[in-house]
């Protein structure tokens, strides 16, 4: 578990927090709240009228109150007690009423939290205080190994920064909270393409949103890949902003998501055809990207780096990590973040030269702007970019 003052990447929402913030919400409880009010206030009331005179223990308000906090709990301490009838008459009504306000507000809190946990268990919760959270639209059949994978990559992100969405059956989502590392995380049935169930995971607050080649939806390449374009320009029409990464099995459709400025954009079956090629030819690729890849060993990493070598050379910055951290820089990653910022941003720089010609030149190279685009070894005088970030092998 992570430091809960946490960083601005992603949001935190205690379960405590989100109890206290569902129970405010429920009006029943302001009902309960004020009649036990205005009970004790009125058994004080007459406790103060009937003994204020005649017993010692009764001399002032804060004994009286005290005495009837103490009785309708059904404590009893004893120090006090009424020795008029009038006073006792008030007594058994203090009694009487405390059993109930007992009973009729533990039942409350036991019917409030059995239909809680079954809102929550079949995903039909509304996910409203988590903010720069992960979201993740699609299943995969190798779920818990994939979420407990995204845990061991985002060192900063809990199992409760994550809602999944999707139609799956809420009895798959209890298995997938049986692993402990997933055990809070959040879940929205529902189809993903559906807006108003985007909206029900609070898309619109959310740092990430993951969308993936769905397997728990039968249909072809074509369709499974048409539905994750659908998905992908929704949650864009929501916000531009939410960083979106998407898993298409097939190339087709990138230019789809490219139009709506998707910024990261994995093609399983392209990936997975390339691997198999090199391995083919006996190159030992494959060998040596599952290596940079592996969770366990995190060779190859993306860094950020002081701003102080923006405008310096590649060579100054793969010096600055090798004396550091012993760390190869071997490229860089290029126009990092949310695309369709970096492309607004831009655009605002391009449209400030007064030449007309270079305005030209400016927003055709705007146009032409990928995000997150790699460059690997661009030479030691190369000029580092601001929204750059070091593409490290660590040893």
């Amino acid at each position: 578990m992570k430091d809960r003052s946490r960083d601005a990447s992603w949001g935190y929402s205690s379960p405590l927090k989100r109890l206290l913030h569902r129970l405010s919400r429920n009006r029943t409880w302001l009902v309960v709240v004020l009649s036990m009010i205005s009970v004790f206030s009125l058994t004080s009331v007459g406790i103060l009228i009937f003994e204020h005179r005649l017993n010692e223990g009764f001399r002032s308000l804060g004994d009286v109150i005290w005495w009837t906090i103490v009785t309708a709990s059904t404590v009893g301490y004893g120090d006090k007690v009424p020795e008029t009838t009038g006073g006792r008459v008030v007594a058994i009504l203090v009694i009487v009423f405390g059993v109930l306000a007992a009973s009729i507000v533990t039942g409350r809190i036991a019917s409030w939290l059995v239909e809680w946990k079954i809102k929550e268990g079949s995903g039909l919760a509304t996910q409203r205080k988590l903010t720069k959270h992960l979201v993740i639209c699609g299943w995969k059949n190798e779920m818990p190994g994939f979420l407990t994978g995204i845990l061991k990559v985002n060192r900063k992100l809990t199992s409760e920064d994550i809602v999944l969405v999707s139609t799956v059956e809420p009895a798959a989502i209890e298995n997938l909270r049986s692993v402990p590392e997933l055990h809070n995380i959040g879940f929205v049935r529902g189809d993903h393409v559906d807006e108003a169930v985007l909206h029900r995971a609070n898309i619109k607050r959310a740092a990430k949103v993951l969308i993936l080649a769905d397997s728990s939806v039968a249909g072809t390449a074509q369709e499974v890949d048409a539905r994750t374009v659908m998905t992908a320009m929704t949650i864009k029409s929501i916000s531009k902003d939410i960083y979106t990464c998407v898993e298409l099995i097939d190339s087709k459709f990138e230019r789809y998501l490219q139009s709506v400025h998707c910024d990261e954009i994995f093609l399983s079956r392209q990936h997975n055809r390339l691997l198999l090629a090199n391995a083919s030819a006996a190159s030992g690729v494959s060998h040596v990207v599952r290596d940079l890849l592996d969770m366990e060993q995190n060779c190859l990493v993306t860094r950020e780096f002081p701003a102080k070598f923006v405008g310096d050379t590649f060579s100054s910055l793969s010096q600055y990590f090798m004396e550091a951290e012993r760390s190869i820089l071997i490229g860089l990653l290029e126009n990092t973040g949310n695309i369709f910022q970096r492309k607004r941003e831009a655009l605002r720089m391009a449209q400030r030269t007064p030449d007309l010609s270079r305005l030209v030149a400016n927003l055709q190279e705007v146009k032409k702007l990928q995000g997150n685009h790699p460059v690997f070894n661009p030479g030691p005088d190369y000029e580092i970019k601001q929204y750059a970030r070091a593409i490290l092998i660590q040893t």
